[in-house]
């Protein structure tokens, strides 16, 4: 098997996948392939793509690969869309970035930070699968601990939890904010800040996972065909 036909397999895997696939991953499946070399045969299939002016690119999202349509070519996907996203409350923006940053949390420290009950946000974003049940604190009652899923990272476009915005970055995009270590609403703030870096909405193949977008917040629904519904936020 030469490099060609490992080439053409990897990006086989990585379109019928249908969540993001590892290098590791791929090294498994491919006979004689070691991860290091699977990645970069990835960079010569998008060195591919870029040189044919394809419409599409493979990403790394989630600690895996996916193949994804370029950002430009959004408001045309959009517009195959035959379900309409549901916003993301504010309350569940904010929720979601504590958890995203205290991780492993229990709602006792979600409520206490927010100052309001969070039972029902909590719910909320778990059966939208941006979180999950993490465990129990090993603490008389031993409540819940919440973390965010692998649905997070793809959504948000991460490849893993260290690429959120760190208190630095964000003063650096809101200086005129004033953010401070000793600000409560530091979580508050971060939660809108991964959907800038996310920029527009694209397609994912053979997913059902959620591209974010400019300009509005919702939460994922299940998509009615191969394009994803958009991910945006609330002002």
């Amino acid at each position: 098997m030469d490099q060609s036909d490992k080439r053409r397999i990897v990006e086989a895997l990585i379109l019928g996948s249908s969540e993001p696939i590892s290098a590791a991953r791929l090294a498994e499946i491919i006979p004689y392939l070691k991860p290091a070399k699977a990645k970069e045969l990835v960079a010569e299939l998008n060195a591919d793509y870029i040189a044919q002016h394809r419409s599409f690119e493979i990403c790394e999202v989630a600690g895996g690969y996916r193949v994804r349509t370029l950002a430009e070519f959004a408001p045309y996907l959009q517009q195959t869309q035959k379900t309409r996203p549901l916003r993301l409350s504010q309350a569940a923006l904010e929720t979601l970035a504590i958890v995203a940053y205290r991780q492993p949390v229990t709602r006792y420290e979600v409520e206490t930070i927010r100052g309001v009950d969070a039972g029902a946000v909590v719910r909320g974003l778990i059966e939208r699968k941006l979180v999950r049940i993490a465990g129990h604190r090993e603490v008389p009652g031993r409540p819940m601990l919440y973390a965010t899923t692998r649905r997070f990272l793809e959504v948000f476009e991460l490849n893993k939890l260290e690429e959120l915005p760190t208190l630095r970055d964000l003063q650096e995009l809101f200086p005129e904010g004033g953010l401070s270590e000793s600000d409560s609403d530091d979580e508050e703030t971060s939660a809108s800040a991964p959907a800038d870096s996310a920029a527009e909405a694209s397609a994912d193949f053979g997913s059902d996972s959620d591209a974010a977008s400019k300009g509005v917040a919702s939460a994922p629904t299940e998509p009615a065909s191969d394009v994803s519904p958009a991910v945006s936020f609330a002002e």
